[in-house]
C-alpha cells in the first residue's frame, strides 16, 4: 500500500488555510495537517479595524465562509478532510529528520509529528519602539483578534476619551478612522514628514489634509520618546521634542517583522531583508520546506529587488502556489509584486501600485516623467466625485512604472487598471485609447484613467509644460514673480482661491484681455483653474500669442495640497 504523502502546514491565519485547501485540491488522499498557535483560523485581519469601527457588530464573520460557517476545525475537517489544530504552538524544526515539535498550549502537552512537505507559514511580528513605558496598561498593536477585540471593548465600553496612533502607514489610518468614529479624540503621530509612504508627498498632503478635516490630529516629523504612567496605566505620551500629549490608549501602527525564528533554527536561509529567502515556486533553501505570506521576502517584478510585502492577498496568492507545488512537485510559480495597495481614509480611499517618483528616483530611475490628473470620477450629473491621480512613466519609453490615487471618487478602479497596465508591460500610447466600459453611471466618456495617459502623452510630446504644486509653492516662497493666471470664473474664485498673488481672468475673457498680462514675451506664466483642463487650453492661447514661457499647474486648485485663502 502506498504511504500518504503527509503536508504540515505551521500557521493558521490567511496563507496557510488558503496552502491547505489548495494541497487538498491537488491531492484527495494526502494527509494534511494545520499547526496553529491561536484559538481562531482563517482570520480575516485586514477586516480587524473595520471591526473595531462598527461597521459590523458580529465577530464571527472575520473568521466566516461567504456563507457565513465559521472556519473552524470541525468545518476544516468536515468540508476538507484537513487536521486544524488550534492552540498548537511549534517550538522546533528537525529539517533533517523531517519532524517538527510542537505544543499543545491547553492541556500543556508536548509532541512530535512527521511531514514530507513543511510550508511554513508564521507571519510577522509587531514592531514596538524601544522605549520606556511600553509595558503600561493601554498599549496595543491591531496584529491579532484579540487586538481587535480589545480596540472593540475600548470603542463599546465608551470609557477612553483620547487616543494616540503610532504610524501613519495602512493600518495606523484605518485605526485611526476606527477610534474617531468611536468618539475618540485621536492623535496620528509620525515619525516621517508624511503619512503612508508609499505616496508621494503631494499626494500625501492632501491625504493628511483630509484627515484633519474629520476632527483628528496630525503629527509628522516627530516620534515617540516615552510612554507615561502612573499606577501601571498608560496617562499620555511623550514626543521627541519634548511635548507631551495626555491619552488613555495607545495604538502602535510601525511595520512589522517578518517571524522567521523557526526557520533561522532549522537552517534555513533568511534573505537581507529578514524575511525568508524563497524561490519562484515558494520554495525555501530546503526543497521540503515551503514558506509564505508576511514571513517571506519576494521580488519586485519592477526593479528586481528582494522586497518585504506584507498584504493579506499577496499571502493567499502565495499560499495557493505553495500548497500546489507541496502537493505535486513544483507545477506553478509566482511572480513576485509589483506591490499595490489601498487604504480607506473615512470617506476618501487612498492607493499605489508600483513605483511613486521619491521611490523611483531613490532607486535610480533618472529618465522618467510625472503627471497629475485632477478630475472626477463619473460625470456632475451622476454625482462624480473626486480623483487626484500621479502617473510615473519612463520617458524614453513611455512604459509606465507606477501609479497612485486619493479621493473620494472609485480610486480601486484606477489603481486596479494602473495594476495591470504594470504587469502587462503597458506604454502610454498603449493606452490612450483603451477600450474600457463606459456609462455615465459608471465613469466619464472618457474614464480618467485614460485622460491620465492622455495628459502624459501630451506632456511627453511636449505639447504643454508641466509644474507640480510644490514648484509652485517653492516659487512664490523664494520670491519669484511668475506671472500666476486663474482662469475661472468669478463665482468660483470668490468660492476658493489660493491667495498666493494670482490674477483672475477667465478663460472665455483671455483672448480680450490679452493686454494684462506681462508684455516680456519670456516672462513666466503659471496657469491653472480648478482641474487645470482650463489651465492648459488658457496656456495654448497664450502660446499661440507668443509668449513663450507658459506651464500649466497640474491637478489645478483641486491638487493643491497647501493652506488656501479661503
Amino acid at each position: 500500500m502506498t504511504k500518504k504523502k503527509r503536508i504540515v502546514i505551521i500557521g493558521g491565519s490567511a496563507a496557510g488555510p488558503k496552502a491547505a485547501a489548495k494541497a487538498r485540491r491537488m491531492d484527495n488522499d494526502a494527509d494534511i495537517i494545520i499547526l496553529q498557535k491561536d484559538a481562531d483560523l482563517s482570520m480575516a485581519s485586514c477586516g480587524y479595524p473595520y471591526y473595531v469601527g462598527g461597521y459590523f457588530d458580529d465577530r464571527n464573520m472575520l473568521l466566516s465562509t461567504p456563507t457565513g460557517v465559521t472556519r473552524d476545525p470541525q468545518f476544516y475537517l468536515n468540508a476538507k478532510a484537513i487536521e486544524a489544530r488550534t492552540n498548537t504552538e511549534v517550538t522546533a524544526i528537525d529539517a533533517v529528520n523531517h519532524t517538527l515539535t510542537y505544543k499543545d498550549l491547553l492541556k500543556d502537552l508536548g509532541g512530535t509529528l512527521e511531514y514530507d512537505k513543511l510550508i511554513i507559514a508564521t507571519g510577522a511580528t509587531p514592531r514596538m519602539p524601544p522605549i520606556p513605558g511600553t509595558d503600561l496598561k493601554g498599549i496595543t498593536t491591531l496584529q491579532s483578534m484579540k487586538d481587535a477585540d480589545f480596540l472593540r471593548r475600548v470603542r463599546d465600553e465608551k470609557v477612553i476619551k483620547k487616543a494616540v496612533v503610532i504610524g501613519g502607514g495602512l493600518i495606523g489610518i484605518e485605526t485611526c478612522e476606527a477610534l474617531q468614529l468611536a468618539g475618540i479624540e485621536i492623535t496620528v503621530i509620525e515619525l516621517l514628514p508624511q503619512l503612508l509612504m508609499f505616496l508621494d508627498w503631494e499626494l500625501a498632503k492632501l491625504v493628511e489634509n483630509h484627515v484633519r478635516s474629520k476632527s483628528a490630529n496630525v503629527i509628522t516629523g516627530n516620534g515617540i520618546a516615552e510612554f507615561l504612567g502612573e499606577n501601571g496605566k498608560l496617562t499620555g505620551v511623550k514626543l521627541a521634542n519634548g511635548t507631551e500629549l495626555p491619552c488613555e490608549l495607545a495604538v502602535v501602527a510601525i511595520g512589522v517583522i517578518p517571524n522567521v525564528r523557526l526557520a533561522r533554527e532549522a537552517g534555513i536561509t533568511i534573505g537581507q531583508t529578514g524575511g525568508i529567502e524563497v524561490n519562484e515556486y515558494m520554495q525555501t533553501s530546503n526543497p521540503d520546506i515551503y514558506a509564505v505570506g508576511d514571513c517571506v521576502e519576494t521580488v519586485n517584478r519592477i526593479t528586481g529587488r528582494k522586497v518585504l510585502a506584507p498584504y493579506g492577498d499577496l499571502a493567499n496568492l502565495q499560499g495557493r502556489v505553495a500548497g500546489e507545488n507541496a502537493a505535486t512537485l513544483n507545477s506553478v510559480t509566482f511572480p513576485g509584486t509589483i506591490q499595490t495597495g489601498i487604504c480607506k481614509v473615512f470617506d476618501f480611499a487612498a492607493g499605489a501600485t508600483g513605483l511613486s517618483e521619491s521611490t523611483a528616483r531613490r532607486l535610480g530611475y533618472e529618465d522618467i516623467t510625472t503627471v497629475i490628473n485632477a478630475s472626477p470620477d463619473k460625470p456632475g450629473f451622476m454625482d462624480g466625485l473626486l480623483l487626484v491621480t500621479k502617473l510615473v512613466a519612463e520617458t524614453k519609453t513611455g512604459k509606465i512604472l507606477g501609479a497612485q490615487c486619493v479621493g473620494p471618487g472609485n480610486v480601486s478602479k484606477q489603481i486596479a487598471q494602473w495594476a495591470m497596465a504594470i504587469q502587462g508591460g503597458l506604454t502610454v500610447e498603449d493606452l490612450v485609447n483603451a477600450d474600457l466600459p463606459y456609462a455615465p453611471p459608471f465613469s466619464l466618456a472618457i474614464d480618467h484613467f485614460i485622460a491620465t495617459a492622455h495628459i502624459m502623452q501630451n506632456k511627453m510630446k511636449c505639447r504643454f509644460k508641466g509644474i507640480s504644486s510644490m514648484e509652485v509653492q517653492e516659487k512664490v516662497k523664494n520670491n519669484g514673480k511668475p506671472f500666476i493666471l486663474d482662469v475661472r470664473g468669478p463665482d468660483e474664485y470668490e468660492e476658493m482661491r489660493l491667495g498666493i498673488g494670482e490674477r483672475l481672468i477667465p478663460l472665455g475673457a483671455l483672448r480680450k484681455r490679452l493686454n494684462e498680462l506681462p508684455e516680456d514675451k519670456d516672462h513666466e506664466i503659471i496657469c491653472y483653474c480648478k482641474i487645470s483642463l482650463r489651465g492648459y487650453e488658457a496656456s495654448i492661447v497664450l502660446e499661440g500669442n507668443g509668449w513663450k514661457n507658459v506651464k500649466v499647474m497640474e491637478g489645478g486648485i483641486m491638487a493643491w495640497p497647501y493652506a488656501r485663502e479661503k
